[in-house]
C-alpha cells in the first residue's frame, strides 16, 4: 500500500498550482484535467469500494467518469473534493489489507473477474502514473512553468523492501 500511498502523493503534486481555469481546457481528443481527476477517484471507487466492499460513495462519479466515457468539463475544485471524499474512505480498507486478501479474486456483476485485489491495486497505481505524465502535457501546452519533475522523493518515502522471508 505504501507504493500507493506514494503515488497518490506524487499526483497530487503533479496537481499542485492548476487553476480551475487550467482544469478545464482540452487540446483536441485530451480529456480536461477536471475530468481526469474524476476518472481516477473513479478507479479507486470502483477497485477498493464497491467491487469488493459493495460501497458506492458518488453515483455520479461511476456514472460520468467510467472508463471510455464521454468527454466532459466538470469543475477541478468539485472532482478534487471527491477524490478527497473517496480515497479517505479507502485508506482503512488499504490499512486492513493482508496477503490473503490481496490474492482474493474481485467479482465483477455477481461473478470471477480473473482479477486479484492486489492486481487491482498496482494497476491503478500504473494507471495514476499514465494520468500523472498526461497531466503534465496538458499543463505543458498551456505553457505553464516549475512543473515538478517525476518521480519524487521514492527512496524517503516508499523505498523498495525485499518481501519478508
Amino acid at each position: 500500500m505504501e507504493q500507493l500511498r506514494f503515488t497518490r502523493s506524487e499526483w497530487l503534486r503533479g496537481l499542485r498550482g492548476v487553476s480551475d481555469d487550467a482544469g478545464a481546457r482540452h487540446f483536441g481528443q485530451m480529456n480536461s484535467i477536471g475530468w481526469i481527476v474524476g476518472h481516477l477517484a473513479w478507479q479507486e471507487q470502483r477497485y477498493l469500494l464497491q467491487r469488493p466492499q459493495g460501497i458506492m460513495l458518488r453515483e455520479d462519479i461511476q456514472r460520468d467518469f467510467a472508463s471510455g466515457g464521454p468527454m466532459s468539463t466538470p469543475s477541478l475544485a468539485e472532482m478534487l473534493a471527491a477524490w478527497r471524499k473517496i480515497t479517505k474512505a479507502t485508506d482503512r480498507f488499504l490499512d486492513q489489507l493482508t496477503t490473503k486478501r490481496l490474492l482474493v479474486d474481485m467479482p465483477f456483476n455477481g461473478k470471477r473477474s480473473g482479477q486479484t485485489q492486489g492486481s487491482a491495486i498496482r494497476r491503478m497505481t500504473y494507471h495514476y502514473w499514465f494520468h500523472i505524465g498526461e497531466i503534465l502535457a496538458i499543463r505543458q501546452q498551456l505553457a505553464e512553468k516549475g512543473l515538478p519533475e517525476y518521480v519524487g522523493s521514492i527512496e524517503a518515502k516508499a523505498p523498495y523492501r525485499p518481501d519478508p522471508a
